[in-house]
């Protein structure tokens, strides 16, 4: 296991250390969740991040894409045992790793995405959910022609059910008397990766009347996105912008801008302005939102970015409360 692991390292590096003009001499390395770096989604965000970086400094980093759960620690130890720093790991399902091996190299920096790691050489990135997919929710309502809208998960956990929470509030909000459909894709890794499964999903609650699906499920949603164009229906992208995937069908994509957070990582440790500990990016800090560009926005009525809009002030204001499902796992909506 050790020689297979070693080896796929090997292949998966893209450099050596920093060397862009203006760049301290840091070493990252990235680990990607399954579903990989091209799953037009959540690390194709942190990749997309991570690249961008590079171009403009001209620092290389070391990545890896999970495919077991087995990997988790080892990958992560064998890139601080190599000394690389910072080390992003991306995902929830990172955290148990990550607490055991932060604690054994105290003088490496380490950052995960969508979990909480108690060590004084991490930071912990976490996301509104809630604030992003309200918003979206209250477009998929006034989108609506059946006044049915759906939703597919991907692993069913309290992030996810966080997305649906939001979302259905919302729906709620523009539309009092819509009807919600709500499926999760699985309880196990497996559910971000099955983009069959996805798409039978949606066809299942297109045949109840949805007219508008959200996905929240990792390279899973594909398949969603996918249905809802073949059947003249439309769909909400997640994480990344997915609207140019299916122009047209693509009502819009509730954006989580774990992008721009792989990027401050990368340039707080290069600048040696690094801080850990807890950083939670919602609509005021620009961590979540909804995406419009040449691919949807004849989809999007003035009057339906107006009262988005509204919505959005509000709730950067704190007028308007978005109900946080991790906070008590209810959704009183």
């Amino acid at each position: 296991m050790k020689q297979f692991l070693a080896g796929l390292l090997a292949a998966t590096v893209l450099g050596l250390s920093g060397t862009g003009a203006g760049a301290a001499e840091i070493n990252p390395a990235v680990i990607f969740d399954i579903g990989g770096k091209f799953d037009k989604s959540f690390n194709e965000a942190a990749f997309n991040g991570a690249e961008r970086f590079k171009s403009e400094t001209g620092t290389e980093y070391r990545e890896f894409e999970i495919t077991s759960d087995a990997q988790r620690e080892q990958v992560l130890r064998r890139f601080a045992r190599d000394g690389r720093s910072p080390i992003i790991a991306v995902g929830f399902a990172q955290q148990t790793a990550m607490t055991a091996v932060a604690a054994e190299f105290p003088d490496l920096k380490f950052m995960v995405i969508d979990t909480v790691v108690e060590q004084p050489n991490v930071r912990s990135v976490l996301f509104k959910e809630e604030e992003g997919s309200y918003l979206v929710g209250m477009l998929a309502a006034l989108k609506s022609q059946s006044g049915t809208v759906g939703f597919v998960g991907g692993m069913d956990i309290p992030l996810i059910r966080n997305f649906a929470c939001g979302y259905k509030g919302g729906v709620l909000a523009a539309k009092p008397d819509a009807k919600f459909l709500e499926n999760m894709t699985g309880t196990t890794g497996a559910a971000w990766n099955d983009p069959v499964r996805g798409g039978e999903l949606t066809k299942a609650q297109i045949d109840q009347g949805a007219d508008v699906i959200f996905a929240a499920a990792g390279a899973t949603g594909l398949g969603v996105l996918q249905t809802a164009a073949d059947n003249n229906k439309f769909s909400i992208g997640v994480d990344s912008n997915q609207n140019m995937l299916h122009p047209g069908s693509v009502l819009t994509s509730m954006v989580k801008r774990v992008d721009n957070a792989v990027y401050a990582a990368l340039k707080d440790a290069a600048d040696d302005k690094w801080t850990s500990g807890l950083q939670t990016l919602g609509l005021k800090e620009d961590g979540v939102g909804y995406a419009v560009d040449d691919n949807n926005k004849d989809l999007l009525t003035p009057e339906m970015i107006e009262a988005v809009e509204a919505a959005k002030a509000q709730i950067i204001s704190g007028e308007l409360q978005v109900h946080n499902y991790n906070t008590d796992n209810t959704c009183p909506y």
